[in-house]
C-alpha cells in the first residue's frame, strides 16, 4: 500500500507539472499563429481568444497522453538516480510490480483522453469553423468603413462607402463592383442600407443609382438606371460550414465507410490506446545507470515516442488512401508496440538479475 500510494502521488505531481509546461508552450505557439493571422487580416483581432480556446481543447488529449508518458519516465528515472529502486528491489518488489500502479494512475486519464478525443475535440473544431464563418459573414454583411474599399471573403465583390449617416441607418455615395454570370458590373448609388429578408438572407439595398455592365473582351455594355436595387449578400449560416472528417462527430464517423472518415476515426481511437501503451513502455525505458549518463534513457524514450507517433500517422494515411483496412490500421501499430513490452521487461529484468549475481 505504501509503495502504491507513494508512486501514484509522484506520478500525479509530475504529470501536473509537465502538463502545465506543455500547455503553456501550446498556448504560446497558437497565440503567435492567430496573432499573425489577425495582423494579415485573415481573422478579426477580437476572435483570437475564442479561436485560441477552441484550439487548446482540440490538442488537450494529445497533451495529456504525452504528459503521462513523461511523468512516469521522470518519476521512475529519479528513483533509479537516487537509488530508491535498489531499496524497492531489495524489499522484494520486482520491476513487473510497477505495472499495477502505472495502470491505476493512467486509466482515469485514459477515460478523460477518450472523451476529449472522441467528443470534445471534434466539437471544438466545429465551433472554431462556425466562429470563423460568422466573422466572415459579419464582414460580408456590410460592416463597411467609410473611405475604404472592402472586399468580400469570396473575392467577387468590392464595396466602397464614402460616408455614413449620423444615425447610422444608411450610407451615402455607395460604389459596388462585382462579377456575375461572367459580366463585370459597376453599381453606384446616392445612398444604401441593409435589409434582412424573412428567410434570414441579407441584402444591400441601393437607391437612386446607376449600374454599368460589360462583358470582358467585347465592346458592348449596358447602362441601367434604378430607383431601388438589392444585392444579395451570401451568408455562411445559409451555406453551413464546410464538412470535413476532422470536424465530423464520432457518431457520424462510425456510420461512414469512406476511407478518409475511417482514417479520422482511427486517429481518434488511437489517442487513448496509445496513452496506455506509452505508459507501460515508460516502465522499462526509465532505467538509469547512476554511473553512466543520465540522458541516455530519455533519448531512447523520445525516439520510441517519435517512432510510435510516426507509425500511427503512416497507418492513418494508408487507411485514408485505401491501401489497408481500418482494422489493420488500428491493430497493427499498437500490437507491434505491445510486442515490444515483454522484450523490454525481459531485457531489463535480465540485466538486474545479472547485476545482483555479481554483486
Amino acid at each position: 500500500m505504501i509503495f502504491d500510494r507513494a508512486i501514484r502521488r509522484e506520478f500525479t505531481q509530475s504529470a501536473a507539472g509537465v502538463f502545465i509546461a506543455l500547455f503553456a508552450i501550446l498556448l504560446t505557439t497558437q497565440l503567435i499563429r492567430f496573432l499573425g493571422e489577425a495582423a494579415q487580416g485573415s481573422i478579426a483581432p477580437e476572435a483570437v481568444v475564442a479561436l485560441l480556446g477552441f484550439s487548446a481543447l482540440h490538442y488537450i488529449p494529445t497533451l495529456l497522453s504525452l504528459s503521462a508518458f513523461i511523468a512516469i519516465l521522470l518519476a521512475l528515472s529519479r528513483s533509479y538516480r537516487d537509488s530508491e529502486m535498489v531499496v524497492w528491489f531489495s524489499s522484494g518488489v520486482s520491476l513487473a510490480a510497477w505495472i499495477r500502479p502505472v495502470l491505476v494512475f493512467i486509466l482515469p486519464l485514459v477515460v478523460a483522453i477518450g472523451a476529449l478525443s472522441l467528443v470534445v475535440s471534434p466539437w471544438a473544431l466545429t465551433k472554431s469553423a462556425e466562429y470563423r464563418g460568422n466573422l466572415d459573414t459579419r464582414r460580408d454583411a456590410g460592416q463597411a468603413t467609410p473611405g475604404a474599399f472592402q472586399e468580400s471573403s469570396s473575392g467577387d465583390r468590392v464595396i466602397f462607402v464614402e460616408a455614413v449617416a449620423d444615425d447610422e441607418s444608411y450610407v451615402k455615395n455607395v460604389f459596388v463592383t462585382s462579377v456575375q454570370n461572367q459580366r463585370l458590373g459597376v453599381t453606384m448609388a446616392a445612398r444604401g442600407r441593409q435589409e434582412i429578408a424573412t428567410n434570414g438572407d441579407r441584402f444591400l439595398v441601393l437607391e437612386n443609382g446607376r449600374r454599368y455592365e460589360v462583358e470582358p473582351g467585347t465592346p458592348e455594355f449596358r447602362v441601367l438606371e434604378y430607383a431601388r436595387y438589392a444585392i444579395r449578400i451570401e451568408t455562411k449560416e445559409a451555406r453551413g460550414i464546410e464538412k470535413t472528417p476532422r470536424n465530423t462527430p464520432t457518431q457520424e464517423l462510425l456510420e461512414n465507410d469512406q476511407p478518409r472518415y475511417r482514417a479520422e476515426l482511427l486517429s481518434r481511437l488511437s489517442v487513448p490506446i496509445s496513452a496506455v501503451i506509452l505508459a507501460l513502455l515508460a516502465v522499462p525505458l526509465s532505467f538509469v545507470n547512476p554511473r553512466a549518463g543520465r540522458s541516455a534513457n530519455m533519448l531512447l524514450a523520445l525516439f520510441s515516442y517519435l517512432v510510435y507517433s510516426n507509425l500511427l500517422t503512416i497507418s492513418q494515411a494508408w487507411v485514408a488512401s485505401g491501401r489497408i483496412s481500418f482494422i489493420a490500421g488500428l491493430v497493427t501499430v499498437h500490437l507491434l508496440m505491445l510486442c515490444l513490452l515483454p522484450l523490454l521487461f525481459y531485457r531489463r529484468i535480465a540485466i538486474l538479475s545479472f547485476a545482483r549475481f555479481f554483486r
